[in-house]
């Protein structure tokens, strides 16, 4: 028997949430010992290894950057299923590869095919956004992004205490199976159930014609700065962290115990930020979490121990769980219903480049002017992503007209 709609949403979001978290999870359990790879695949000196770690991480998100609206516009056309196993099954054999790198090109070319193939959790976010009734999107959606946080907050952990015990390769490998877990899922369990909207012939809009332009293109500013401020940090966080312990041994723990701190602060205040949002509103939401997060980065550049830094990480996550929900329903609900999933693409490609030019800034700056300098740098642009947000959130919004 077929199953109902309700059942069908419902059965929808836990299947993305569950592939939304092991994806994550599997993707950022390699943060913890990412330098220490890049180390061993010859790359000796300070400065050499914060840079060339960078541009590692940070390859994958210029190729995710640039397909990323064209992934949102094919899922308007053929379906998000799709796209969930197109992802899920590249992920699966680019993750495996990279435990078979030899050579720092290898590792790199590696992260641009993942970046290709990457989006799954993006695309669950516009499967959901699309497929849940509209009262209940604000929950489907803080839920989805509970997933994703939770697997940025348990990803660290695992990357750093499996590399010790079974090495970094093995590590790889443990991460491509849990990605292909969740390919059959998604394979066997996700039914999409078109819209009417879909099934007719829907009206291209141009970028003018939306009335709301100005709040949508202030969110993609502050998903683009938000991102940068994010990913400036993590690839230095192992660096960092060295400078705090004492025994290298436990580095690699040390810094994913820092990295998830972020991510475990976030899923504690990601559902009561919504609430919050639901009261007095998104956008002034993202402006005062913005700021809060802009305020707390600047002792992180004075600690002297890793204890301190993981407080004040933790903190810096309250302060922006739940902050790219809101700027995707915002978005949402000021664009027309039919371009939702191209308009959300646009908004992950912009988050994409931010995740692409933080790693590199991060990796220039902390390489040849200092750790401290990344952090104080990170929050002089949180601060104007806040003021951006704040400034769009006062001008007057038009009503969006609905298509019949």
């Amino acid at each position: 028997m077929a199953l109902n709609l309700k059942e069908t949403w419902q059965r929808n979001l836990t299947v993305c949430l569950f592939g939304s978290f092991t994806t994550v999870l599997s993707m950022t359990l390699m943060l913890p010992f990412l330098p220490l790879y890049v180390e061993q695949l010859g790359v000796h000196g300070h400065a050499a290894i914060v840079q060339w770690t960078g541009v590692a991480y940070g390859a994958t998100f210029i190729t995710a950057g640039l397909v990323a609206p064209l992934w949102g516009y094919l899922g308007d056309r053929f379906g998000r299923k799709s796209m969930l196993v197109r992802a899920s099954f590249g992920l699966t054999i680019c993750v495996s590869l990279m435990g078979l790198a030899t050579h720092l090109w290898h590792l790199v070319l590696l992260r641009l095919l993942v970046g290709l193939a990457a989006g799954y959790s993006s695309g669950s976010t516009i499967l959901v956004a699309v497929q849940t009734p509209k009262d209940r999107s604000g929950q489907a959606l803080g839920l989805l992004a509970s997933g994703v946080m939770a697997g940025n907050l348990v990803g660290p952990l695992v990357g750093g205490a499996l590399s010790p015990l079974i090495g970094i390769r093995a590590t790889f490998y443990c991460a491509a199976a849990l990605i292909g877990v969740a390919f059959v899922a998604t394979v066997w369990l996700v039914r999409e159930v078109p819209r009417p909207m879909e099934q007719a012939a829907r009206p291209k809009v141009r970028w003018a014609e939306i009335p709301n332009r100005g709040i949508v293109a202030t969110m993609l500013l502050a998903g683009l700065l938000l991102m940068i401020a994010n990913m400036s940090i993590e690839p230095i966080i192992t660096v960092y962290v060295a400078g705090l312990v004492h025994d290298p041994k436990h580095v690699t723990v040390i810094a994913g115990v820092v990295m998830s701190a972020a991510a475990l602060g976030s899923v504690l205040s990601a559902s009561r930020l919504g609430q919050l949002a639901d009261r007095i509103g998104h956008v002034r939401v993202i402006a005062l979490g913005l700021a809060a997060a802009a305020l707390l980065l600047v002792p992180q550049a004075f600690v002297s121990a890793s204890w301190q830094l993981i407080v004040l990480r933790f903190l810096m996550g309250m302060a922006l769980g739940g902050l790219l929900p809101c700027i995707a329903a915002t978005i949402r609900h000021n664009v027309p219903e039919h371009v939702i999933g191209t308009a959300l693409g646009y908004s992950l490609s912009s988050q994409f480049a931010g995740q692409f030019t933080g790693p590199l800034i991060g990796g220039f700056v902390g390489g040849h002017i200092g750790m401290r300098a990344v952090f104080m740098a990170t929050s002089a642009l949180l601060f104007v992503a806040a003021a951006c947000v704040r400034r769009a959130g006062r001008a007057p919004q038009p009503l969006l007209s609905t298509p019949a």
